[in-house]
């Protein structure tokens, strides 16, 4: 019967080890593959010229919403009076060629026309 007790304990206690060491593997991998996910930010800086904005909150205001709420961009602001638009972005996650397709996929597509497009800084 004593030799039962010590049998059972010590296979609860192998167990025990083998599965602690398992999870502690599993952690090193899990914790690795999210290093490896991690990019570096590549912040980009580009001015737009705009055509096709007639107001600034209906125009200027939506365009720079739309730009704002784009995975990848950092800042936007839109000017209706000089009828641009400065955008933040990380290179990584958006391209310049994204940019000008959300600005001029607003509303259809119909409205608003991206006529150039200037890296800044």
């Amino acid at each position: 019967m004593n030799k039962k007790v010590l049998f059972i304990g010590l296979l609860f206690i192998s167990l025990l080890f083998v599965s602690c060491k398992t999870n502690v593997e599993e952690k090193e991998k899990d914790t690795a593959t999210k290093s490896e996910k991690i990019l570096t930010a590549d912040l980009k800086k580009v001015a737009i010229n705009i055509e096709g904005m007639t107001c600034e909150i209906g125009c200027a205001r939506t365009i720079q919403s739309k730009l704002s709420k784009t995975e990848g961009v950092k800042f936007a602001e839109v000017n209706f009076e000089k009828k641009t638009g400065v955008v933040e972005y990380d290179a990584n996650k958006v391209s310049e060629k994204e940019i000008v397709k959300v600005v001029e996929q607003i509303a259809g597509g119909d409205l608003y026309k991206v006529v150039e497009i200037e890296a800044t800084e």
